[in-house]
């Protein structure tokens, strides 16, 4: 029934939105060319997305068609709204000249408002097939400065590279991918992160990437967490023996890249006989996510006065308790958001996601309560195979140590 109903209002917007084209041109040839490419997109969703798939989440070819018909249909949308706009004015004019007795010119607008409907459907169309085509894989490197009363002498300059949601069976790109490797490791940070999501699905995913993320290096090791996706939850599993072995598998498969993982542990780095605690818990999130998160029993052992570095997939964690919590976590870092890999950011100007509706925390540096929160916005992608106006990040974070006010 409901791929019946979303066949009929699918076909019901392509064909409101055809009559912009209409009305803008005579040549035929791109009425064919309309209709192939909203009729085509619709039935490629349909062929892949019936396919057999191994989990819920989207990737492939499903990801793919899933892409290009959010392109087409966005087209179809603005050109349906400006069309609405355009109706909806000409009906109440119409209705106020006829309760006047009064006969009302009304200038055809028709045409400029349909040339206006498609310039501006033909930013999102546009931008959602470069997302796919460039987008997801365009890297770009963040770097901050973090000042801290309380950071260990020995550990001022200390450089952190925080990566997150790899989402691995995503990725087709080998190229790509160690570009991206390359691009982390001349960084040359102390210590690399990442929290969480290396997968979509199962551990499998993995086995095409481990040989590219063990060339992750970092002088003190590169650490992990895990994230939702990371425990098997959307697929339909035989059984849950079968479910628990892929968790093992994904755990094993880490050790083998040399990742430390951080299953609701720490562990101390030191310098100068000075230390730093690497705290990991694993996934905790609002809104349905799977709460297996436990930052009490990471940090058994820990002083609040020694200097912590919080690693949790979803920041709102963070929120619900890190922020506040007597534990004193100076510095957080999570990712999980995306920034739903569409938004616009100019820095200094905007700074805009869909996601930011559901996230207090989605993107970048957040301050609150003396402490801080990173939140990565991906690596990888998911669903949508590509990225608009929030590009994959890899982040750079220089601890400096607070220099005492001079009176």
């Amino acid at each position: 029934m409901r791929w019946v109903l979303f066949t009929i209002l699918y076909s019901l917007v392509a064909f409101y939105g055809f009559q912009a084209i209409k009305t803008v041109t005579k040549q035929k040839w791109l009425y064919f060319l309309y209709a192939a490419i909203s009729i085509g997109a619709f039935f490629n969703f349909i062929y892949w997305f019936l396919q057999p798939a191994t989990g819920h989440v989207l990737s492939g070819n499903r990801a793919y068609a899933f892409g290009v018909l959010l392109a087409v249909i966005s087209l179809m949308l603005i050109l349906v709204f400006f069309l609405l706009l355009e109706d909806g004015t000409r009906f109440v004019t119409k209705a106020i000249s006829i309760s006047r007795k009064k006969s009302t010119h009304l200038p055809s607008r028709r045409k400029f408002i349909s040339q206006m409907a498609l310039a501006v459907a033909a930013l999102p169309f546009s931008s959602l097939l470069y997302g796919m085509y460039k987008g997801r894989y365009n890297y770009q490197v963040l770097t901050y400065e973090i000042e801290f009363d309380d950071l260990p002498a020995a550990f001022d300059n200390y450089q952190i590279t925080q990566i997150s949601d790899i989402h691995s069976g995503s990725l087709d790109n080998i190229e790509k991918i160690n570009y991206a490797v390359d691009l982390i490791n001349k960084q040359q940070s102390d210590a690399v992160f990442f929290t969480g999501d290396l997968v979509n699905n199962l551990a499998d995913e993995l086995e095409d990437w481990k040989h590219v993320f063990k060339n992750l290096k970092a002088k003190d090791g590169v650490f992990s967490v895990l994230g939702n996706h990371d425990y098997g939850d959307y697929v339909n599993w035989n059984s849950t023996k079968a479910k628990a072995e892929n968790l093992t598998r994904l755990k094993a498969i880490q050790k083998e890249m040399g990742w430390e993982l951080l299953l609701n542990e720490h562990r101390w780095i030191e310098r100068a006989q000075e230390k730093i605690a690497i705290v990991g818990v694993e996934n905790w999130g609002t809104g349905g996510f799977v709460k297996h998160g436990d930052a009490d029993k990471a940090s058994k052992g820990i002083n609040p006065k020694d200097f912590k570095i919080l690693l949790s997939h979803d920041p709102s964690y963070w929120q619900e308790k890190i922020k506040s919590d007597k534990q004193n976590y100076q510095l957080t870092l999570s990712g999980h958001t995306h920034g739903m890999q569409f938004g616009i950011e100019i820095p200094g100007w905007v700074k805009w996601s869909p996601v930011q509706y559901r996230y207090k925390n989605w993107a970048g540096i957040y301050q609150e309560m003396n402490r801080f929160i990173n939140v990565n916005r991906g690596f990888g992608y998911l669903a949508y195979p590509g990225r608009v106006g929030i590009w994959p990040e890899i982040t750079v974070i220089k601890l400096r140590r607070k220099k005492p006010d001079v009176a």
